[in-house]
């Protein structure tokens, strides 16, 4: 049978964005070839015509997770002032639909712990991810006027994923509730985002 030009190339995408969910929903470390490639609706046998090994589909389906939360976010890219910018992020970020969709949204409070122990390729990899959201959120803190933006945006990147991670990790409800609401507060308060919406 013969297929479209573009058919490898679907192909290798559907299997990346079945490793992403299998990373994000099992970490890096428990990616089953076998079972991604089922999801994609393909062998096992077929792997080795799109990836020369497991850490290399690994290693790709983190630009697909980081592609796919940008996606998510891409109305927030829409406005035009910075504060709207910035509020419309945080609102997003700290909202409990994103703490409870670990599934989707950023990999950054799910996966990094687990890429902590990666191989370094991966490191890498991933750390790319981080540097384009805060590059992303660099520009806007620029404009309201912090010199360093790129600086107080993994500052703020970090705030952001640390209290999502945490409200994830948390058994108590109400807790949880508090870590998205108090760091919401602190935030929109520290880069004065109280009117912008």
């Amino acid at each position: 049978m013969r297929y479209s030009s573009g058919h490898k190339a679907e192909t290798r995408e559907r299997v990346l964005k079945e490793a992403a969910k299998e990373i994000r929903a099992k970490g890096p470390d428990n990616v089953a070839v076998a079972g991604v490639m089922a999801r994609a609706g393909l062998t096992h046998g077929g792997f080795y015509a799109h990836f020369p090994s497991k850490d290399a589909l690994v290693k790709e389906a983190i630009g697909t997770m980081f592609a796919d939360a940008r996606a998510r976010s891409a109305a927030i890219d829409a406005k035009e002032d910075p504060r709207e910018v910035l509020r419309a992020y945080v609102d997003f970020y700290l909202s409990p639909a994103h703490r409870d969709r670990r599934d989707r949204g950023c990999p950054l409070p799910t996966l990094s712990g687990d890429f902590a122990r990666s191989k370094p390729e991966t490191r890498e990899r991933f750390g790319l991810g981080v540097v384009g959201i805060a590059t992303r959120l660099a520009a806007p803190l620029g404009q309201i006027g912090y010199a360093d933006g790129e600086a107080e945006a993994r500052a703020l990147l970090s705030q952001l994923v640390g209290a999502v991670a945490l409200a994830r990790a948390v058994g108590d409800p109400a807790l949880s509730d508090a870590l998205l609401s108090d760091t919401h507060a602190s935030i929109v308060a520290r880069y004065g985002l109280e009117t912008a919406q």
